[in-house]
């Protein structure tokens, strides 16, 4: 499956606060114009994640159903897929065996649904071939829903989640990233973070201990890491 935007030709608005504002920066957000997209999908879609309403596969792209003002398409999932909307929602629709695309159900969509309850986020994540699904919210914290076996979610479980919950602890984070079946998440300080599986010791804490809340990846603590969660973790510059 494969997702593409195309831009429309006009803009919209969206306010985006810092996690830790100034006063008056709180007080009077600045509106930044960011392009405004519509959303296309092809390939597989047996369960529905390109979005067009049909099971049908695609060899040609077609229009994501009724989701317009997309700035952003989060991860690269194989099974379900996220938007992020210019007003701060996020969007998601395909496979939902897990609770994957938030909507407080566990029945697969073929056109978009709103993620429950979220408002102000910044990012959406979801990596190939995961379950589970991560939003970072303007103001710094993270959000995490579906399966939950290894602690994938970060919020001291492994109970499944059908709409988001809170990573536990998580603040100030400006980067996140979904691994099948493990987080990552930046924090704006340059640490980075990780939680769920821990086989082969992919969340870098020194151990292969499973994790339900994150713990601090060893020795990364310069600004501006790019993450890129697998069978190994990677962070780079």
């Amino acid at each position: 499956m494969s997702l593409y935007t195309e831009a429309l030709p006009t803009t919209s608005s969206v306010s985006l606060a810092s996690a830790t504002p100034t006063p008056a920066a709180a007080a009077t957000p600045t509106p930044t114009a960011v392009p405004s997209y519509n959303a296309y999908a092809w390939g597989y879609n047996f369960y529905g994640m390109l979005g067009d309403g049909t099971t049908a596969d695609r060899s040609t792209p077609v229009q994501v159903s009724g989701l317009t003002d997309v700035v952003a398409i989060g991860g690269f999932n194989d099974l379900h897929s996220l938007a992020l909307k210019s007003d701060g929602t996020a969007w998601a629709w395909g496979l939902n065996n897990k609770g994957q695309l938030g909507d407080g159900s566990t029945t697969d969509r073929s056109t978009p649904v709103q993620v429950s309850g979220l408002t102000g986020v910044a990012a959406v994540a979801g990596g190939s071939g995961s379950r589970h699904s991560l939003a970072v919210k303007s103001d710094g914290t993270v959000w995490a829903w579906g399966y939950n076996f290894y602690g994938q979610l970060g919020d001291g479980t492994t109970a499944l989640r059908a709409i988001p919950v809170q990573v536990s602890g998580l603040t100030g984070v400006t980067a996140i990233a979904a691994g099948t079946s493990h987080s990552l998440a930046v924090k704006s300080d340059g640490t980075v973070w990780a939680w769920g599986n821990n086989a082969y010791g992919r969340l870098g804490d020194g151990t292969s201990t499973n994790r339900s809340t994150p713990v601090q990846v060893s020795g990364l603590t310069s600004p501006g890491w790019t993450l890129s969660p697998g069978a190994i973790s990677i962070a780079w510059l």
